[in-house]
């Protein structure tokens, strides 16, 4: 049985007469004629009822078409991908990070990397860590930056950062004059609080607990960016992951010390046994450099 015939068949099927058919297939109508004839006698099936020089499909036409959509659907995912590789090379890279990290270090990074000259199609979304998890896991994304609060099982993961939470002010904030801020100075003060679930406030949460201390939350909010956000506009002072704090910096934010260690941690998480693809490993290596660079910022910041 041919390929080229059964082309022909479903071309017919779906343009309704040997004429069009031929015309959307470029060829002439008695060659489709034959084809037609060519595949019944191959399948030994009657296709088509010849009625006033039309086809009229049969029954058995009508459920020959099911499989054959089928088929040439395959192929035409197949004729999609070749089309994505003469654009994009052997790139199509998915990645997801958690906000503290997603909102400006990964944009700078990916910027870094320039997806465009290196032909790579990239998505790139910013998810919860659980989420993210999810997603590494499903294989949808290559990889994924989350925080440390959610249990890894099932996938390869590594560290990326861990880095001492910062205490964001104005500049007109009474603790904007102190080199660090004491867990006794930053409970007399209204406070910018990251969700429950979030690891970083039950550690800080607990560390004033053992002192016999509690925060005087104004505002709850799941983002490192919304306090950052909020903090700018009076509303208080908060706890946030330094790497946020480098795109508010040039706007006025004042990062300082907290001297005790709230830890924010980070891991990079991979599909077991799925080797990553040069261009991912190329976007590690330069969101490590990144990084790298973003800690510098931090630093003189915090000078």
């Amino acid at each position: 049985m041919d390929m080229r015939d059964i082309q022909i068949f479903r071309a017919v099927m779906r343009a309704g007469t040997t004429s069009k058919a031929a015309v959307l297939l470029n060829i002439s109508q008695p060659a489709v004629s034959q084809a037609i004839r060519r595949l019944e006698s191959d399948a030994d099936l009657r296709l088509f009822d010849r009625v006033r020089n039309r086809l009229v499909p049969t029954q058995e036409a009508d459920a020959l078409l099911i499989e054959v959509d089928r088929c040439f659907a395959g192929f035409e995912q197949i004729e999609h991908r070749i089309r994505s590789l003469k654009s994009f090379g052997v790139g199509r890279m998915a990645v997801g990070a958690l906000p503290a990290l997603g909102a400006g270090f990964m944009p700078r990074a990916i910027a870094a990397f320039n997806p465009t000259s290196r032909r790579v199609q990239m998505s790139f979304q910013i998810m919860s860590s659980r989420e993210v998890l999810q997603q590494v896991g499903a294989g949808q994304l290559d990889f994924g930056l989350m925080a440390d609060e959610i249990a890894v099982v099932g996938l390869e993961h590594s560290p990326f950062i861990e880095i001492p939470g910062v205490i964001a002010m104005t500049p007109e904030h009474p603790l904007a004059q102190c080199a660090t801020v004491s867990p006794e100075a930053i409970v007399q003060h209204d406070f910018i609080v990251l969700n429950p679930e979030d690891a970083s406030r039950r550690r800080l949460e607990g560390m004033l607990a053992d002192r016999g201390l509690a925060l005087r939350p104004v505002l709850e909010t799941p983002y490192a960016f919304s306090v950052c956000e909020l903090v700018l506009r009076g509303m208080g002072i908060g706890l946030i992951h330094p790497m946020t704090a480098v795109d508010y910096l040039p706007r006025g934010l004042v990062i300082k010390r907290l001297d005790i260690d709230v830890a924010f941690r980070s891991l990079l998480v991979f599909r077991p046994g799925k080797p990553l693809s040069q261009n991912a490993r190329d976007l590690l290596s330069i969101m490590r450099i990144q990084a790298e660079r973003d800690l510098a910022v931090i630093k003189q910041a915090l000078r």
